[in-house]
């Protein structure tokens, strides 16, 4: 016999048995039977915690603030936004400004010449290339001697 012929066998024999039911026996199960679900879920009674009984108890409120505060966080105000210099602010305006011209233009139903569409979408690609060509490739200047973990 050969090996093909064998594997077929075992993928019919495989097929034949697919809609057979297992049989319920606990020597063949893997797991213990300590971790089979019971047919009735068991019950379980949940205890209120003691900071609810408590306020409970004092209904008016009546607690250290000291206690309000104890997990609050209060983060520190956000470093100001860098100042940009021209160029960079002419490729902003290029990029968002050309689509925002034609959109205006194209919903107020206005008659668009030539040179306003290439002037619109030149704006847009020379705003994106400017960008890219000024994002540098090299870490920051106040980045410091370390470059980080070197393998």
């Amino acid at each position: 016999m050969t090996p093909q012929s064998d594997e077929d066998e075992v993928w019919r024999q495989i097929v034949a048995s697919f809609n057979d039911t297992a049989e319920r026996d606990s020597a063949d199960q893997p797991w213990p039977d300590s971790e089979n679900i019971p047919v009735e879920p068991t019950r379980r009674v949940v205890k209120p915690s003691e900071e609810l009984e408590e306020d409970l108890d004092d209904p008016e409120g009546k607690h250290d603030d000291e206690d309000e505060d104890e997990g609050h966080f209060q983060p520190p105000p956000p470093p100001p936004l860098p100042k940009l210099d021209l160029p960079t602010k002419l490729a902003w305006v290029a990029l968002f400004g050309g689509p925002a011209y034609l959109l205006v233009a194209a919903m107020a139903s206005w008659h668009m010449e030539g040179w306003a569409l290439f002037t619109a979408v030149a704006a847009f690609i020379g705003g994106f290339v400017a960008l890219v060509v000024r994002m540098g490739d090299g870490p920051p200047n106040d980045s410091g001697w370390d470059d980080g973990a070197v393998l």
